[in-house]
């Protein structure tokens, strides 16, 4: 093997270690099944469904094997020789953090706030988004951020329970509502994929949680956007690979929110689509030649119908984007090569790009309560947006930062400079 083949080798099953131990470290407190495991790597390093569930000949008997879980559960042996993990008592297939792995993340303790890295437009705050948001003076013209999912068990830091988690998004999201501006959104990406302990049928807690937004803080339901993610790993396995009670899912709830809904900020000329080349013939040629009635009359097709030159098409509430990204990818190879564990909860830069650039002007604020990766933030500032971002552990946010080095008066606390994981 050459020299630069073997440098890439090893540097792949560097990233697959980390995404593996990233997985653990993602709840510290809740045991992780193997199913589960391979979705949240394949997921972290952009290994396709076809590759996870690919099955080749191994040994002399040539029994069928998928190589890529192989790989990942040897990561995970590994794992448990450095006495990261350990395996659940009685259960097969299911492994935690040990104690002395836990430290290994560092979340911000209750009223501690650290300005972790900053932007000519924005900044990024190691703590808790219910401390950090209660004294802001500058109205907020979006709050987009995607919650911590919901868990069959609570965890120490982050992820509260199924009954916990509509209490615990609306006491983080107050002081955000208090400062959001007449024309203001709030926009949430949720997970529809939490279901009732040992049953295929789904929690209510989507439903219970955008009735508390609107009776808790008076705010009205705009919009369900779809987030239709093609790249999506199938899931949930027991139900549909097991039982087969369910389809594989492929869509995430963003839930949109405003204050005053005739006077929200939001333009839909602002992420008009191209047209199609049909429709460009369709146009150029004076719009339609037929005339044509349907919906019993309700719609009515007239000569000249579609003639008028637009700028580009509307685009439908159902956002059909990836998970993968390059901005994610160069995330994990910085996290990597800093030795930082990886946040495991990646989206796509396209979702907030598509969201801010429709909710908000250039100039206006956009805040994300739980950053994660401070993805929200990148996609403000490459749209001359001013950010504010929250994020809980030290090591996410640490990071996250590595996205920002192009950007304008970029500045990183030298407190955080050196900071490797454990």
């Amino acid at each position: 093997m050459s020299k630069a083949r073997a440098r890439r080798t090893s540097a792949g099953q560097l990233e697959l270690f980390e995404a593996v131990r990233s997985a653990y470290q993602k709840m510290p407190d809740v045991p992780l099944d193997n199913e589960g495991l391979y979705n949240h790597v394949a997921q972290a390093v952009g290994i396709s469904k076809q590759e996870l569930s690919m099955r080749t000949p191994v040994g002399t008997s040539g029994q069928l094997h998928s190589l890529k879980r192989r790989e990942i559960r040897w990561c995970q042996q590994t794992l448990k020789h450095l006495k990261l993990i350990e395996r659940v008592h009685g259960e097969r297939g299911v492994w935690r953090l040990t104690e002395g792995a836990k430290r290994d993340l560092h979340a911000a303790k209750k009223g501690v706030k650290l300005l972790a890295f900053s932007t000519d437009l924005g900044v990024a705050i190691w703590g808790a988004a219910a401390d950090t948001f209660k004294r802001l003076e500058v109205p907020i013209t979006l709050c987009f951020t995607s919650p911590p999912y919901a868990l069959r068990k609570s965890r120490a830091y982050g992820n509260p329970d199924e009954h916990g988690i509509v209490d615990f998004i609306c006491e983080n999201l107050e002081p955000i509502i208090e400062n959001l501006a007449e024309d203001g959104s709030l926009v949430l990406n949720v997970s529809n994929d939490i279901f009732e302990e040992g049953l295929p049928s789904r929690s209510t807690y989507l439903e219970r949680l955008v009735l508390a937004v609107c009776d808790r803080f008076d705010l009205k339901l705009m919009e369900r956007f779809v987030w239709h993610n093609p790249s999506k790993l199938p899931g949930p396995i027991h139900w549909v690979s097991k039982t087969r009670q369910h389809l594989n899912v492929s869509y995430e709830p963003v839930l949109w929110f405003a204050k005053s809904p005739l006077k929200v900020k939001s333009d839909n000329r602002r992420v008009l689509q191209p047209h199609s080349d049909r429709h460009i013939r369709l146009m150029a040629q004076g719009g339609e030649k037929r005339a044509a009635e349907y919906g019993d009359g309700a719609y009515k097709l007239k000569p000249g119908s579609f003639g008028k030159w637009t700028e580009g098409k509307i685009p439908k509430n159902v956002l059909t984007l990836g998970h993968s990204c390059a901005v994610n990818r160069d995330y994990r190879q910085s996290a990597t090569e800093l030795g930082l564990p990886l946040h495991g909860a990646g989206m796509p830069l396209s979702l907030p790009e598509f969201l801010i650039q429709f909710l908000t002007e250039p100039g206006d604020l956009v805040v994300d309560p739980f950053g994660g990766r401070i993805v929200t933030g990148l996609a403000a500032e490459m749209l001359g947006r001013a950010w504010l971002c929250t994020e809980i552990m030290l090591e996410y946010i640490r990071g996250g930062a590595e996205l920002f080095r192009q950007y304008p008066g970029f500045w990183l606390n030298p407190y955080l400079k050196d900071l490797r994981a454990a």
